[in-house]
């Protein structure tokens, strides 16, 4: 994944073949697509895994938290495994947002991030329109936070700058 990141940078997404990150990375073409769908994919590679890890956290979270806090607090959690990659996640974020088509699929894997999350939220007793609604903030929080972390130059967790975001819209919606 490192090889690919490095040559989408480098040479731009589109002017980058599965081949060119096979040999950067000393595998062999067929080894890559073993792994890999196409080179798309190595950049949206875990987010299923993502996806039940923010389920399982949000299940954890205790009852009597409410949603929104239990999003966040799932989310916040699940951002952990951004920060130990953040120089690898800055890059992503940056070939993801000069390409349409990838920054699409972004906001579909999202997507269907905050719909398990408002499934989940609903399974935990959470009326409907306010579980998908409760899920769309986070996710909103989550992505912006995202973006901030990603290029600031600080030395910030993401749940810090989740946090912040919360704290200010707390601040000006009066919660």
């Amino acid at each position: 994944m490192e090889a690919a990141i490095e040559l989408f940078g480098r040479n731009g997404f589109d002017q980058t073949t599965a081949e060119d990150i096979a040999k950067e990375a000393g595998l062999t073409e067929r080894t890559f697509f073993r792994y890999f769908s196409d080179k798309r994919e190595v950049l949206f590679y875990g987010a299923d895994e993502l996806k039940e890890h923010i389920k399982t956290l949000l299940l954890d979270a205790p009852l009597d938290v409410a949603p929104l806090e239990a999003v966040v607090g799932a989310l916040e959690k699940a951002g952990r495994i951004f920060d130990e990659r953040r120089d690898f996640v800055k890059k992503r974020q940056t070939v993801i947002a000069s390409n349409p088509e990838l920054l699409e699929r972004e906001l579909l894997k999202l997507d269907g991030i905050s719909a398990s999350m408002a499934d989940t939220l609903i399974n935990r007793g959470v009326v409907e329109q306010v579980a998908t609604v409760t899920a769309e903030v986070g996710m909103t929080i989550f992505k912006i936070a995202m973006r901030n972390w990603a290029v600031s130059g600080g030395e910030k967790a993401l749940s810090d700058t989740m946090r912040g975001l919360v704290e200010d819209l707390r601040r000006y919606w009066m919660l």
